[in-house]
């Protein structure tokens, strides 16, 4: 395992982090399940473990916090998420100090931690300045009870503004960010990616393998894999990505990783890593055996002639217009 610093700064993170969107807690086996992931990532070199409150309704923060108790608090890097409803009241969700406090305290317990690493807006709140949340982000930080803070799906704009009201107001500076990115969604591309360089703000991406998109395992006129993502996941995410174009792209992806004598989703992890900006990337397992192949990118360095084929294929158009 190979380690980058988040951003500009000193925090060392795992080159791949394991995340807690899709752990299953829904028994005694799965949970188990779930805990030995947690410990081949660890047996792996991988010390960034992400979770968010919103996460099986908080249940996910503590397993993990549990989970972890097995190790020295120094091994690991934890973070979690706020924004998302944790009850019926007006002030149960959102990005207010009021909520942040609350829900940060809830957190800590759940995870029964004195501290957490990383602590992540997980959307952007329009009913609440953005003056107020960074405040709240920053006073956390001074309390000890965050190290790190960030934001995770805001647009160019709203990060910027951010950026802008914490050296306004002389507070703590926003350090790691956490959107969406992979070969099928490269939109950070566009302005965050300079924004964070800029700024020095790592960046940890979810979703690396598009929903399972880029695992190799949908294959254009094949019927769905039994048990897969798609036969079964409520929101029905990786049902749209499953287009004959993108399962093309995959075919032939598929191709190039078989070149360089690696599974596709080892080869989708390593080509996020090829940008210097990226600090971590987070990855799902529900099988310990998974947590061998995602760690495998770690160090993988694609060539640059195969960076070319790949951009090639995967034929990216930045949106761009002209002012003026």
């Amino acid at each position: 395992m190979q380690y980058r610093n988040l951003g500009k700064w000193g925090l060392k993170v795992s080159e791949i982090a394991l995340g807690s969107w899709m752990t299953d807690l829904s028994g005694p086996a799965a949970a188990e399940t779930a805990k030995q992931c947690i410990r081949a990532a660890f047996d792996a070199g991988v010390n960034f473990f992400d979770c968010a409150d919103a996460y099986s309704g908080g249940e996910a923060e503590k397993f993990l916090g549990k989970a972890l108790k097995d190790y020295p608090r120094s091994a690991y890097v934890v973070s979690s998420k706020v924004f998302f409803p944790a009850g019926p009241g007006a002030n149960d969700w959102g990005l207010s100090r009021k909520h942040i406090v609350e829900q940060l305290d809830k957190t800590l317990k759940n995870m029964q931690l004195d501290y957490i690493d990383m602590y992540f807006c997980h959307r952007f709140d329009p009913t609440t300045p953005v003056e107020e949340t960074m405040q709240a982000l920053s006073d956390m930080v001074a309390a000890g009870k965050v190290l790190y803070y960030g934001v995770s799906e805001w647009s160019p704009v709203q990060i910027t503004e951010a950026v802008a009201a914490a050296k306004e107001m002389h507070l703590r500076p926003m350090n790691v960010i956490q959107p969406q990115y992979n070969m099928a969604d490269r939109y950070i591309e566009d302005e965050i990616v300079a924004i964070c360089r800029k700024n020095g703000i790592g960046i940890v991406p979810f979703s690396p393998l598009a929903q399972g998109l880029l695992t190799g395992k949908y294959r254009k006129g094949q019927p769905l894999p039994l048990g897969s993502r798609a036969t079964h996941q409520a929101d029905r995410q990786i049902n749209a990505l499953l287009t004959d174009e993108n399962l093309g792209k995959v075919e032939k992806l598929s191709a190039i990783a078989a070149d360089l004598g690696v599974p596709l989703s080892v080869l989708a992890l390593a080509w996020i890593l090829r940008l210097p900006e990226i600090s971590s990337v987070i990855t799902g397992a529900s099988r310990p055996e998974q947590i061998d192949a995602n760690v495998a990118a770690s160090g993988l360095a694609i060539p640059d002639g195969v960076l070319k084929e790949i951009d090639a294929i995967l034929d990216y158009k930045p949106f761009v217009r002209k002012i003026g």
